[in-house]
């Protein structure tokens, strides 16, 4: 429904307007109101915001140019839609009508119901045009701020990503410059220790070589000087086993260093390998070894670690056996998560993993140096050689029970 708002002071053309308009749109799509005056006019425009305004230019208390400039303080030009009419054919007054914004003009008796439908008709749907292509500008102009504001935050982002990539490829030379300085501090490290190491061993044995014919060919009376006798040789053998464990720990460093291939590694075969240099260690203690390897006979890995890891683990099983009861030992191989695994179980001391869990694997640390002598580097090893390839060990343990190692010997698959 259109509202139509018929400002004249003469109530018969009024009438006139609204039988013309109702009869060519129909009357159920037309809502009139009416004004006499400019003031009445005003008011009836401020109540009812009509789609289009019908304007005689002569009333009783203005013309109507005056009355559509206040029509215009009342709303936006875009949006007013006014249709001059006047009392004879003055194109000066009809041009002035349309330049102060009205939208068509006609004059009295020289339209029929048609014409004035058609004008009013056609003023509506300018006016409507017109207020689409304003909004429309409007939403344009929005638009194009937004992408204005957009591409300066894009700019200013890809300045800051500039910078920070600047900032990345300098951070990323010094920290390669710092790997490569701490790799030749390492591989220097390892040639210092591999050689002091592997010089140290000469001199160790022929100390133990003079101590052993000091001890055979020298008489003692004196029972706190055979103490201090066995005191040396116990220190002599620690020493010794100490260079030993050590050049081994630098060895294998080397080796992973190396990046050496996997290879199908049957685990039979490595265990029967360990077992064979620890014979005299498992007969003395009277040990037994159980292997169930069906879940996972073969696996690719490095032949060389794989031994060390079994004769470290079986090693610290018969070292830090329970004194009263006979060595066991259980190795089995399975999957989980995708991932191979290796369990070493005993039943000797176990560990207080409340108290040393976090130094478990650390280089030099000793748990029962009571029990047995040792250099702490085997775990420290083994935890090595596992984590090379990308696996992680867990431990559980009871003290007076026993401890058990799961390797998982590679990364998630």
């Amino acid at each position: 429904m259109k509202k139509i708002l018929l400002v004249d002071d003469n109530e018969q053309d009024r009438e006139l307007y609204k039988r013309y308009l109702s009869k060519h749109f129909g009357a159920e799509r037309l809502a009139f109101s009416e004004a006499s005056t400019s003031a009445e006019a005003q008011a009836q425009f401020l109540a009812h915001r009509p789609d289009c305004v019908l304007l005689d230019y002569n009333l009783p208390d203005a013309d109507g140019l005056d009355v559509l400039a206040e029509l215009l303080r009342l709303a936006p030009p875009e949006s007013l839609c006014v249709v001059m009419i006047t009392g004879g054919g003055n194109e000066t007054l009809a041009v002035r009508a349309l330049n102060t914004g009205a939208l068509d003009y006609l004059v009295k008796q020289r339209f029929d119901p048609a014409l004035l439908a058609k004008t009013v008709l056609h003023a509506i749907e300018k006016n409507e045009w017109r207020q689409y292509v304003a909004r429309y500008h409007g939403e344009l102009r929005t638009v194009n701020q937004q992408l204005r504001d957009s591409l300066d935050a894009l700019t200013e982002t890809r300045q800051e990503i500039s910078r920070k990539n600047a900032q990345l490829v300098a951070a990323n030379a010094e920290l390669a410059a710092t790997n490569a300085e701490l790799a030749r501090s390492n591989r220097d490290l390892d040639n210092f220790v591999y050689a002091a190491s592997h010089d140290l061993k000469q001199p160790v044995t022929n100390l133990r070589g003079l101590f052993e014919e000091l001890r055979r060919s020298a008489t003692f009376h004196d029972p706190d000087e055979a103490q201090v006798l066995r005191l040396v040789d116990a220190s002599l053998l620690d020493l010794s086993a100490t260079i030993t464990d050590l050049a081994a720990a630098v060895q294998a460093e080397r080796v992973l260093g190396s990046r050496p291939d996997p290879e199908p590694v049957a685990m039979a075969e490595v265990l029967a390998e360990v077992l064979a240099t620890l014979g005299p260690q498992v007969q003395a203690a009277h040990a037994q070894v159980h292997a169930d390897f069906g879940a996972l006979p073969e696996l690719p890995y490095v032949r060389s670690s794989l031994r060390t890891i079994l004769l470290n683990l079986l090693a610290n099983a018969l070292k830090y056996c329970h004194p009263e009861r006979a060595p066991q030992v259980w190795l089995r191989t399975a999957w989980a998560a995708g991932q191979p695994v290796l369990e070493v179980q005993d039943n000797g001391l176990g560990i207080d993993l409340a108290r040393h869990g976090a130094e478990l694997f650390q280089l030099f640390r000793r748990f029962h140096p009571q029990a047995a002598s040792g250099t702490g580097v085997g775990l420290f090893l083994v935890n090595r050689l596992v984590q090379a390839q990308g696996g992680r060990i867990e431990a559980t343990s009871q003290v007076g029970q026993g401890t058990t190692f799961r390797l998982y010997l590679q990364g998630p698959a």
